[in-house]
């Protein structure tokens, strides 16, 4: 259930803060007084794309906060699956947008737009003309009807899919086995020297690495060997090397030890060094005599290291990326010295797909069909209950060609609205009014199989009146019995059902206009009733019919509830 909406900054809207209560919310208010904006914050809310103009004007960010309170499972899976914390029902969900990005957080984890709209539809679902117009797309009217029986269909659907992805895999691989004779030949007699050049080189792991260090060092052995020459010089090969100033410096010291102990210390300390530097000069020495440039080694490294190199630029930058190409080389060649014994197991493996996937797709039909009659029943009823008198709706079927990853199944929602008139595809009979009842009556049918706790109707009442317009209320408050609903509305028939009712007004001077929305009290509530029935000027007795109407609605409520 949607508990609170908070928006900020966001087009006429400069801070409203609004609590939704369970079963009928109703929102009325002016023309233009801003509902839309208040129906598009929430669509926002949940990831569709916001406009960067709808930041109010002279502000640097808009924010729009949404807090939901569930016990859905599927919520909850949803949230584990997203890796979002889930504690005590409550999820909030918030939408800050600036000129430069738009920063989406669910339960303060950040999420991207997606992942909010994947999330939404198991929170609320809103009907609006948009929606409606959904209704004209045959496509839809197979989800209606899938979403119906969800229990059976669903799990028959995801059947046939897995069929399906499984049946185009191996038609994907038929294709591409399916080389003429030569071009099969030329690309064995490929493989094989792609496979042979790298079974020849007989690469070893790391040897690419070894061989490059072994390189570097032999081609710049002359330099090594300059710099070693040149230290040997500085510390042991001349009169004023540190070997022999170290020794001068020892004997100097020797002279003054009988004077004072402490430099005897100090001459141990001296000699320590000595003994040092004659050990590098002679571990150096001995590095130097094994330092000799190796013509031949280095031909032979540098001939390996182009060798690999070549390697890698064919079939990958690395030896072990070498060694995987080989093998999917090897993987190939096989398949294509038995392309007949392949293509063969491909084309069983196909057959044996086919009549699986037509078996899974007939039985979805079945199941389709069986579904069918009892939901274009519910239908009929409740487009008889919404004033529809003499109506037939008839679902109707067609078989696709082939096999989909939905099935076989094309569907129709036939419907009459007039006596002695066959019924024909509603995309070409209904009219607007027309199309928001048969959604309403389509959405109260579904309450019950959909699991999502808040229901949006937005406009539910275009293009009715009178009689129509009560048969409407009356719907909604039945809805409203099991789910959270809210509806906009223009129809006092309508708003006097609410059990909480909402004003959405706009207020300007010269420098701005800020639409606002707050909740009615009682008596406020028959104020307004009596505005949508009375227009500018409010009487006493258009207020007492307003009283009367809000009686009247009260205990069509009180029946509607009761079992």
């Amino acid at each position: 259930m949607l508990i609170n909406l908070h928006v900020k900054n966001l087009a006429l809207i400069e801070e409203t803060d609004i609590d939704f209560t369970s079963h009928l919310n109703i929102l009325t208010g002016e023309t233009g007084a801003g509902k839309s904006i208040l129906i598009g914050s929430i669509q926002s809310a949940l990831g569709s794309k916001i406009p960067k103009d709808m930041i109010r004007n002279g502000c640097d960010s808009a924010l729009i906060e949404l807090v939901f309170h569930t016990e859905s499972d599927v919520v909850k899976q949803k949230m584990e699956e997203f890796d979002i914390p889930f504690e005590d029902g409550e999820i909030i969900i918030s939408r800050r947008i600036t000129n430069n990005r738009v920063i989406n957080k669910v339960n303060d984890c950040s999420v991207t737009a997606a992942r909010l709209k994947e999330l939404s539809p198991f929170l609320l679902d809103l009907s609006g003309q948009h929606e409606n117009q959904l209704l004209l797309k045959p496509q839809n009217h197979r989800r209606i009807l899938d979403n119906y029986n969800k229990t059976e269909i669903a799990p028959v659907k995801e059947t046939v899919a897995g069929l399906f992805r499984q049946y185009q895999e191996i038609e994907r691989q038929l294709k591409e086995q399916n080389l003429g004779e030569e071009e099969r030949i030329r690309e064995i007699e490929f493989l094989k020297y792609e496979i042979q050049e790298i079974e020849s080189a007989a690469l070893k792991e790391g040897e690419d690495e070894e061989l490059e260090e072994l390189f570097q060092r032999i081609s710049h052995s002359r330099d090594i060997l300059t710099a070693c020459a040149s230290v040997h010089e500085m510390t042991s090969g001349s009169s004023s090397s540190a070997e022999n100033l170290l020794g001068m410096a020892i004997r100097s010291l020797s002279d003054v030890t009988k004077y004072d102990e402490s430099v005897g210390t100090l001459m141990e300390e001296l000699s320590t060094v000595d003994g040092l530097l004659n050990d590098f000069n002679r571990d150096l020495s001995e590095y130097m005599s094994s330092m000799e440039f190796d013509e031949e080694t280095f031909v032979q490294t540098e001939e390996r290291l182009d060798l690999i190199h070549r390697l890698q630029a064919k079939y990958g930058d690395s030896i072990p990326a070498i060694k995987e190409y080989k093998a999917r080389a090897e993987s190939r060649l096989e398949a294509l010295l038995h392309f007949d014994e392949r293509m063969e197991e491909l084309k069983a493996k196909r057959d044996r797909l086919a009549v699986q996937l037509n078996d899974a797709c007939a039985k979805l039909t079945a199941l389709r069909k069986k579904a069918a009659v009892p939901l274009a029943e519910s239908i009929k009823n409740a487009l008889l209950d919404l004033n529809f008198n003499q109506v037939r709706f008839e679902i109707a079927f067609t078989e696709a060609p082939a096999c989909r990853a939905d099935g076989k199944d094309d569907v129709c929602f036939m419907i009459s609205t007039n006596p002695g008139m066959d019924v024909r595809p509603l995309q070409e009979t209904a009219s607007g009014g027309e199309l928001s009842r048969i959604m309403l009556a389509i959405k109260s049918v579904l309450a019950d199989e959909e699991q999502v706790e808040t229901l949006i109707f937005d406009e539910i009442d275009a293009g009715i009146s009178g009689r129509t317009a009560q048969k409407v209320s009356e719907r909604l408050s039945q809805i409203a019995g099991k789910r959270q609903v809210i509806a906009i509305t223009h129809l006092p028939q309508i708003a006097a059902m609410a059990d909480s009712h909402y004003l959405i007004e706009k207020t300007s001077d010269n420098n701005s206009t800020i639409s606002r929305i707050y909740r009615l009290s009682e008596e406020e509530s028959v104020e307004e009733l009596a505005r949508m029935l009375g227009g500018a000027e409010i009487t006493s007795t258009v207020l007492d019919n307003a009283r009367e109407m809000k009686k009247f609605a009260s205990r069509l409520n009180h029946a509607v509830s009761e079992p």
